[in-house]
């Protein structure tokens, strides 16, 4: 085991928030108290920590000391167990599963579904293939259903139309949940619209209940306008539609189809993705974004980390302002608002207006060589070292990996 100490950005949160579950257990406990007759008691073993020499060092501003404890709490406390038995009925949710795992945008949907569920619906989510998501139970997926197949590969959506009508037949849910966004689940949802015979509300960004029953609200004009509908049985939800589950667990209970799925016959052919230099891609649409700051000493070794790993360049203000990258390829407020499923910081000391870009991004990594900056507080993996052979390093081990895979594959 390493002895670098990791933060836990969600026990930080938690701490923070003192309306959830599990914010008491996330205080450091007190080292003094009032006793009974009214003299002050102190703990004389809980100052202080356990140095590197194995020296008792007092920690006077009470950080360190309060950390350590944060993690022993959010190592120990565990979120309640939500349990549904034996369900009334089910929310169907069919995430989108960008790169086998949930995004933002799929938990916001889950959260949505564990609303209209409540305490007597369970959460069915239907998967095609293979994933690589572990978190399945604190995103509020009560019953999992993975559709298998060499049918259901690549960009097949109506041979998964035809597997989400036979879980339609055996489940009956009450309500269908899919994104409408344009990884798939817009376009798969107006398909199961047509084919259940169900018109979905589209776009919906906020469910409310009424004196008329269940209201929904969806965008329209692009964007412009709203309109209210009755709740529909279908359901393709925006993005932030629902505050994302994360004040419970759930079963993640595995569920599967009591026949066989009808082929469709493909009319399609998927020829595979078509490689897209990462260049080209705008920065507000890019999924890998390797950034460069004040600190990077060799832009030629930047380039080349980027075009090895495959990523988006961009970089701070001052990287801009010093003339190393073009004025599009700015990221903060003052330049461009990123929403990257992984940042990676180099050399960036994170001022505020350049933290306000990346705040939806999902994984932040930052590499400096302070370790008190903004950014490595804000990143989710921070790497204290010197940038230019982490990035000799990078660039080595993207080499090895896909020399194994070739080797592999020979």
């Amino acid at each position: 085991m390493s002895d670098i100490i990791r933060r836990d950005p969600r026990a930080e949160w938690i701490a923070r928030n003192r309306l959830h579950p599990l914010h008491a257990a996330m205080q450091p406990q007190p080292q003094q108290w009032m006793g009974p007759h009214g003299v002050v008691r102190k703990n004389p073993h809980g100052l202080g920590f356990m140095g590197p020499n194995g020296l008792k060092r007092i920690d006077r501003s009470g950080a360190q000391q309060g950390g350590n404890v944060r993690r022993t709490a959010a190592a120990e406390a565990k979120l309640p167990l939500h349990r549904v038995a034996e369900p009334a009925f089910y929310i169907a949710v069919v995430p989108d599963m960008v790169g086998g795992r949930l995004g933002s945008h799929d938990r916001d949907l889950l959260g949505l579904a564990h609303r209209l569920a409540g305490q007597e619906g369970a959460v069915l989510a239907v998967i095609f293939g293979e994933h690589k998501e572990s978190a399945f139970d604190t995103a509020g997926v009560d019953r999992l259903l993975q559709i298998d197949g060499s049918e259901f590969e690549g960009y097949a959506p109506e041979q998964r139309v035809q597997g989400l009508r036979a879980v339609d037949g055996q489940f009956q849910p009450r309500h269908w949940l899919l994104p409408d966004s344009r990884s798939g689940g817009g376009e798969l949802g107006r398909r199961l619209g047509a084919s259940l015979g169900e018109r979905p509300a589209t776009r919906v960004w906020q469910i409310k209940d009424g004196p008329a029953g269940s209201q929904c609200t969806g965008r329209a004009g692009a964007g412009q306008q709203d309109i209210s509908r009755a709740l529909p049985r279908l359901i393709l939800a925006a993005a932030e539609c629902a505050e994302p589950v994360d004040e419970t667990r759930h079963e993640v209970l595995p569920v599967s189809l009591h026949g066989a799925v009808a082929r469709s016959l493909p009319r399609i052919e998927d020829l595979g993705a078509v490689a897209v230099d990462p260049a080209a891609i705008p920065m507000a649409e890019a999924e890998f974004i390797l950034s460069g700051g004040n600190g990077v000493s060799d832009w030629a070794l930047f380039h080349r980390t980027a075009e090895a790993l495959g990523a988006t360049e961009g970089g701070s203000r001052v990287a801009v302002d010093n003339g190393h990258m073009a004025r599009a390829r700015q990221v903060g407020a003052s330049g461009t608002w990123v929403t990257a499923r992984v940042y990676l910081a180099v050399g960036i000391s994170g001022a505020i207006q350049h933290l306000q870009g990346i705040g939806a991004c999902e994984k932040v990594i930052a590499i400096n060589l302070d370790p008190g900056c903004d950014m490595i507080k804000r990143a989710d993996l921070s790497i204290i070292g010197d940038s230019h052979e982490l990035m000799l390093a990078l660039i080595e081990a993207v080499e090895q990996y896909r020399h194994g895979a070739k080797r592999e594959a020979a």
